[in-house]
């Protein structure tokens, strides 16, 4: 192929890559509300691959995770003295210092004492 068959074969292509580009840059026919049928042709000279492309991370399937928890426990801060009831046992508590039976009087400075009950008068 002499110099003059590469240059018209070279102008074959320009004119027809420039006819591409200018009817990419139309506006589809679309102009001033009237619409004109067209159609379209090119060439894409690109590598059937892309050198840039990247897969994403593999990542695993989500897993369900469950944690059980043991329920709260709830300790109660005022508790009466440290006595025990009078109907667990048969015995009543005397406060000196108040000159008083438990539970009309809830607390003791000087300590409780353990009586026998006694009959009403």
């Amino acid at each position: 192929m002499n110099i003059r068959d590469r240059i018209k074969w070279g102008t074959v292509l320009l004119l027809l890559s420039l006819m591409g580009v200018g009817n990419a840059w139309a506006d589809r026919g679309y102009g001033h509300g009237h619409y004109h049928g067209s159609t379209q042709f090119g060439f894409v000279f690109a590598p059937a691959w892309n050198p840039w492309y990247y897969s994403p991370p593999y990542y695993p399937p989500y897993q369900t995770v469950v944690i059980e928890r043991a329920p709260p426990v709830y300790i109660e801060q005022s508790l009466p003295p440290p006595a025990p009831q009078a109907s667990q046992t048969s015995y009543w508590y005397y406060c000196n210092a108040s000159r008083a039976y438990y539970p009309y009087v809830r607390e003791c400075p000087g300590g409780w004492r353990r009586v026998l009950p006694q009959a009403p008068n």
